[in-house]
């Protein structure tokens, strides 16, 4: 659809966009929030640095990993010291609140609107932050959930008892034998529902979120609709972005508003209906209310 590889970023000036912005929300039948890990970045779950080091430093100082990131790729050596840093993992970016506001602001801004949450994070921040899980699609899984590796069935199960046992009794980067987590069904090692590979479940809950999403895109895609991306990078575009572009040029009423410190676009065939703002999410959010 969109043949020009040339893209268009605002040249408003910040104070302009944010009323703009404000104007789009206050006049919109819906809106649309598409968010990636830049949402979460700009509420404080860093994944490197300060952060990383408070939690990871005897890992960093043993096998040399440099982030959190890069760790959740690291070879690991037995199944003991692989569970001892993904509970860490899971309970630093599933289990505890971010660390800066954003979310709260967030739900500030949309809790009296038609709103719909389609998102790629695993963390879990917008119903701690107290969105309603009826409005939330997580497509790429959650931290919060464990599945078969395998697998050998379509079910995800809840893994908080399991991940603070880990959390509480490992040692020396290890934690006990015993909880090394195995299927129920077929005793193969259980892993993260993390969508990596053909391997990732798509359980009940999740095909219900999916329909949800889209009959709430069906019933207004036609109305005064604003597509709300936040911190949506270049990774995966066929999820949030490609798609927002796409539903804007299809409706004449719709607004495509992208806020995205360095990398805020939208390409030229909708850059009358889009408003791109290269401006930390925080900031933004916090001037919107």
């Amino acid at each position: 659809m969109f043949s020009r590889i040339t893209i268009t970023n605002s040249t408003e000036n910040y104070s302009q966009q944010i009323e703009q912005i404000r104007e789009k929300l206050n006049n919109a039948d819906a809106v649309v929030i598409g968010a990636g890990a830049g949402l979460s970045t700009a509420a404080g779950l860093t994944y490197s640095g300060e952060r990383f080091y408070k939690h990871f430093s005897d890992f960093a100082e043993k096998y040399g990993i440099i982030d959190m990131y890069s760790g959740g790729f690291y070879p690991f050596p037995d199944n003991e010291t692989f569970w001892a840093w993904w509970s860490r993992h899971i309970y630093f970016n599933r289990y505890e609140k971010a660390p800066k506001p954003v979310y709260d602001d967030l739900l500030k801004l949309v809790k009296d609107r038609n709103y719909f949450v389609l998102t790629t994070n695993v963390d879990h921040q917008f119903q701690m932050a107290g969105f309603d899980k009826e409005r939330l699609f997580y497509t790429q899984g959650d931290y919060g959930l464990f599945q078969c590796s395998v697998p050998c069935h379509d079910k995800n199960y809840d893994n908080y008892d399991a991940v603070i046992a880990m959390i509480e009794q490992q040692k020396d980067m290890k934690i006990p034998t015993e909880l090394v987590p195995h299927c129920p069904v077929c005793g193969k090692p259980m892993t993260m529902n993390l969508r990596s590979d053909d391997k990732f479940v798509e359980d009940e809950g999740w095909h219900k979120a999916a329909e949800r999403y889209n009959s709430f895109i069906d019933e207004n895609k036609d109305k005064n609709i604003v597509y709300l991306e936040l911190g949506v990078g270049g990774n995966t575009p066929v999820i949030i972005k490609f798609p927002f572009w796409q539903l804007t040029a299809q409706n004449e009423n719709a607004a495509y508003i992208c806020v995205n410190l360095g990398e805020s676009y939208c390409p030229d065939e909708i850059a009358d209906q889009s408003i791109c703002v290269n401006a930390d999410i925080g900031k933004v959010i916090n001037d919107l209310n």
